[in-house]
Parts: C-alpha cells; structure tokens; sequence
C-alpha cells in the first residue's frame, strides 16, 4: 500500500481494502472515518483510520449491519472506551487513597467488575414450627 510522509492515500486504502473510493468518501461523508489533509487537500489514512475501516467493512460486509447501525456500534464502542477509562482513573484514585491509608488490593481486583473478598456462609438449621 503506497504510503505519504503521514498516511496512506484513498487510492492506495481503496485498492488495498478492495473498496472503490467513492465508498470511502461516503464513509468519510457519514462521519464514519475522518482521515486527515494535506495542504493540497489529499486525504490520508492513519493506521487508526484503518483500523476502524477495518471494523466498518467487517460490519458491513460481515455481518449485513448498514450505516445507520455501524454509526450507533462505532459510538456505543467509543462510550464504552471512554467508561473504561473512566472507571481506570477511579481505581487508580481508590488505590492511592488506601494506600495511603495502608489498604492493599488484590491485584486482579481491577479487572473485576465487582470486587469480592472471600466469603463465609453460615447456614443455620432451620427450625420448623408447627401450622395451626
């Protein structure tokens, strides 16, 4: 794939990925991929750009998802990437406050959705009272 000082040219995406450029211009018109420019305006795709080509055609050529539900699964995946982060910093900020206070966590606790510690269960005998 013939690759500029910064990206790779619609050409070079479109004959690699087997797409006619017309198709990568909806896409781009559709605010599915956003490659950049060059003074001269050339459209270049980064390695980013093409990952999430990637993704695009394997939606629609794959599985049959049109533009309409590749846009909502695009925006969901990036929710959910910016939620992880979120939950990262917390759990970053949770370990330096016990720390802090000498609590240790486990350390698979991040990769936990709900922490757990081991538990005991006491089970009772049940007592059984006569019905009138």
């Amino acid at each position: 794939m013939k690759r500029r000082a910064k990206g790779y040219t619609i050409s070079a995406v479109a004959t690699h990925y087997g797409v006619h450029q017309q198709t990568l211009r909806l896409y781009e018109r559709e605010g599915l991929l956003k490659p950049s420019r060059t003074e001269g305006n050339i459209r270049l795709y980064t390695e980013t750009d093409l990952e999430r080509l990637e993704l695009i055609l394997g939606l629609t050529r794959d599985l049959g998802v049109n533009l309409a539900g590749v846009e909502i699964i695009l925006n969901m995946r990036e929710k959910m990437e910016q939620m992880q982060q979120e939950f990262n910093r917390f759990f970053e900020m949770l370990r330096d406050y016990a720390a802090r206070d000498g609590v240790q966590f486990d350390p698979d606790a991040r990769e936990a959705l709900v922490p757990s510690r081991p538990t005991i269960t006491v089970r009772t005998a049940n007592k059984r009272t006569p019905r009138d």
